[in-house]
């Protein structure tokens, strides 16, 4: 074959394959619909989600440059708030007075709890109030574990 044959194939078959691809382009741009092939209705279901391995690597060898251990780092403690116990309101106490007769030596206290006037002896107990001691001026009571002294109001 001639120097000028292998030539002339050459661009004929660089022609044809220049044509193809212009030819694709330009049927791809033009507005002609297709006549597509019905459509097949697809169920789309994902596969599962895998949980990932994962590792951690520990560097707990000797720095070759600096040749020191590395560091311990301290945990940090989790302090947990304790829980607060209720506040048990108070109880509005007022001592108005005492009775006493005069032939024994047995005293009766006046005391108002939350708004009611009670009459109590010494060790009475009486809406978790109990009455310990007490004298004509104060009175000495115990309420929730916590003792108090109640002076005589006029």
């Amino acid at each position: 074959m001639k120097k000028n044959t292998k030539t002339y194939i050459l661009l004929t078959v660089v022609a044809l394959i220049w044509g193809t691809i212009g030819y694709k382009i330009i049927s791809s741009l033009s507005s002609d619909p297709e006549t597509s092939a019905q459509e097949v209705a697809v169920s789309f279901k994902p596969l599962p989600v895998q949980k990932k391995e994962t590792f951690d690597i520990t560097a707990d060898y000797r720095d070759p440059f600096l040749g020191t251990l590395p560091k311990k780092k301290k945990q940090k403690r989790v302090v947990s708030a304790k829980p607060k116990t209720p506040a048990v309101p108070e109880v509005a106490i007022t001592y108005t007075g005492l009775m006493t007769d005069g032939s024994t030596d047995q005293k009766i206290f006046f005391v108002t709890i939350d708004g009611q006037q009670h009459l109590m002896n010494l060790k009475d107990n009486i809406a978790d109030v109990t009455l310990l001691s007490g004298s004509a001026t104060a009175i000495r009571i115990r309420h929730n574990n916590k003792t108090r002294t109640i002076q005589r109001t006029q």
